[in-house]
């Protein structure tokens, strides 16, 4: 039986298709052949949710998560409204990605709070969970997570680059934790020693493409064929087959987006 794997986190209307002489077709086509069938196209804004449905249109194998980054809290125009009628689309399984980055964003500290609560508060009403980004915003991330209560809507802490504590306090809250092709660099053994402590069925994978790439891609532009490499190097970390890791995260995958694993598979067997 084939491998199934889930890009759990991509950016498809970021690559660069012109300079590689390729589209999207392509893209998907690589990623099928690598047998990673299904891809979470994640929005930094919502004009970019907008583009990115109109390159890649309907695709059995790509699902959206619409949203706003926090590093584009002040793109205007926002409106919430805008937002809730576009996260209640067809075949959109997630929101965000949201959170808050100290890191790149100072000024817009409470700006990011409260768009960070409106992802949680509109999660909840529509069942959806939301995909969270943090970079030098640990302790507020954590706090706005527990005081919103993400339990009423469940979540990822995605491309996870934090310590061992911070991991166990997003799996006590019920969310998943998300590696990136970070983890298969040299000198991130530290993040290696996280991924050694998440459970196999709280993971998931990515890419982060087209950033990230991992070994032995590194320093190229990544794309959701390369996930297959995180997977490869997580399976050999967790001292299981790489079977075994593939079936659990695209399992943990459809826990986390409320989606029906056996039909998901059937689906698009043989697509």
């Amino acid at each position: 039986m084939r491998n199934f794997f889930v890009d759990s986190h991509c950016h498809l209307n970021l690559l660069d298709y012109e300079k590689h002489k390729t589209d999207i077709n392509k893209i998907i086509e690589n990623a099928v052949n690598s047998d990673v069938r299904y891809m979470l196209a994640v929005a930094t804004s919502l004009s970019g949710y907008k583009e990115m449905r109109r390159l890649v249109g309907t695709s059995p194998h790509v699902a959206y998560s619409c949203g706003v980054h926090p590093c584009y809290v002040n793109e205007s125009p926002y409106e919430f409204d805008e937002f809730l009628a576009l996260a209640s689309e067809d075949n959109v399984i997630a929101l965000g990605e949201t959170g808050l980055d100290y890191y790149h964003e100072t000024e817009s500290m409470v700006l990011q709070q409260r768009r960070f609560v409106e992802h949680i508060a509109i999660g909840a009403e529509l069942q959806k969970p939301i995909i969270v980004h943090t970079r030098q915003a640990r302790a507020d991330t954590l706090a706005l997570l527990k005081s919103e209560d993400v339990t009423r809507c469940g979540g990822v802490l995605h491309c996870f680059t934090e310590d061992i504590p911070t991991a166990k306090a997003v799996l006590d809250m019920g969310m998943y934790v998300s590696f990136s092709g970070i983890v298969t660099f040299k000198n991130a053994k530290d993040l290696q020693d996280v991924a050694k402590y998440v459970p196999l069925d709280r993971m998931l994978i990515e890419t982060d493409s087209p950033y990230l790439a991992p070994v032995p891609y590194r320093g190229k532009e990544n794309q959701p064929a390369y996930v297959k490499e995180v997977a490869s190097f997580l399976a050999t970390l967790k001292q299981c087959d790489l079977h075994t890791l593939a079936h659990q995260t695209t399992k943990n995958f459809c826990d986390f987006a409320h989606l029906d694993y056996d039909k998901l598979l059937s689906s698009i067997e043989n697509k």
